[in-house]
């Protein structure tokens, strides 16, 4: 997901290779640092208004500002290596940063797709969470964040093209890119889809519920279906472009040049999540619950 390649050209002038920087995805990511970091720092540390949810809520909302964070903190090397080279040498740190970056946005993508499970658990169906316990649910969540992300280990290596480091992922056959990029797109059009469903139910449930019309609710309903749809699927559409352009036999140049810019927007994700889920759902649980007394207990008599 953080594969973010730049260009070699040839110099007019001489045979040297001239570096040719990507400015935009590199401009992308140092804004995404900038604001993400500090927001998600904040959600750790301020915990707002997190008395309205549950304990279950709370862990939830801890893991994916961490996983957020984490996949934030990467961001500078891939910013250096935009706009220089990759300078942390050895291949064995390019396979260890392009895996925590892997595994930090597989944690942050099975967390908010937990959280709106949860929420139409809670909601819609008026049941409990699955009955695992806290710690148990989120080692799951990490182990199998950490099983999505074994091809990086073996995908992404560490090359020279022409005097320039670079770390980027490298297939040794069609079949291969193929079945990483699939995956990795279905995968993640399953997690997008199930988020959509759980809060579209949502929503047609609050609207539903007697004496109940709270537009904040629906706002951050809608904010949350967007936001996903709008920073993930060009990503997962360019994957899928790749795949067939691969299978062609065609020139990978365009597609390549997208898939780097698409990559940098699904970094606002991070940025936006402290927000959207931290600062602003609490209030969905709240409303709901208040006017919905009479059918629904409140978060913690659910989850506790």
């Amino acid at each position: 997901m953080e594969q973010l390649n730049f260009t070699m050209v040839e110099s007019n002038t001489s045979s040297s290779p001239e570096y040719q920087p990507d400015v935009v995805p590199a401009v992308l990511l140092s804004i995404c640092f900038l604001l993400g970091v500090p927001g998600n720092i904040a959600v750790v540390l301020l915990r707002p208004n997190w008395q309205h949810l549950s304990s279950l809520s709370q862990s939830l909302m801890l893991n994916l500002a961490f996983s957020d964070l984490l996949c934030l903190l990467t961001l500078p090397v891939w910013i250096y290596m935009l706009l220089y080279s990759w300078t942390l040498g050895l291949e064995a740190s390019c396979k260890l940063v392009s895996y925590l970056v892997y595994c930090s946005i597989y944690g942050s993508q099975l967390t908010v797709t937990m959280l709106a499970v949860q929420r139409y658990l809670l909601v819609v169906r008026l049941k409990k969470f699955l009955h695992l316990g806290r710690k148990r649910l989120l080692a799951l969540l990490w182990l199998v964040a950490a099983l999505l992300s074994i091809p990086a280990l073996d995908f992404h290596q560490l090359t020279t093209d022409q005097n320039w480091p670079q770390c980027w992922r490298f297939y040794s056959s069609d079949a291969q890119s193929v079945a990483a990029l699939l995956t990795e797109s279905v995968v993640g059009f399953i997690l997008l889809s199930v988020v959509a469903f759980a809060y579209i139910q949502v929503r047609k449930k609050v609207n539903q519920a007697s004496f109940f019309n709270n537009p904040q609710t629906n706002r951050l309903v809608t904010s949350i279906i967007v936001t996903s749809l709008v920073l993930w699927v060009p990503y997962h559409i360019v994957n899928v472009s790749v795949v067939a352009i691969s299978l062609k036999r065609r020139s990978e140049m365009f597609a390549d040049k997208t898939w780097g810019i698409v990559a940098a927007v699904t970094f606002v994700n991070s940025c936006l999540n402290p927000l959207l889920y931290a600062f602003a759902s609490y209030k969905m649980c709240q409303t709901t619950t208040t006017n919905n007394a009479a059918a629904v207990t409140t978060d913690e008599e659910l989850q506790e």
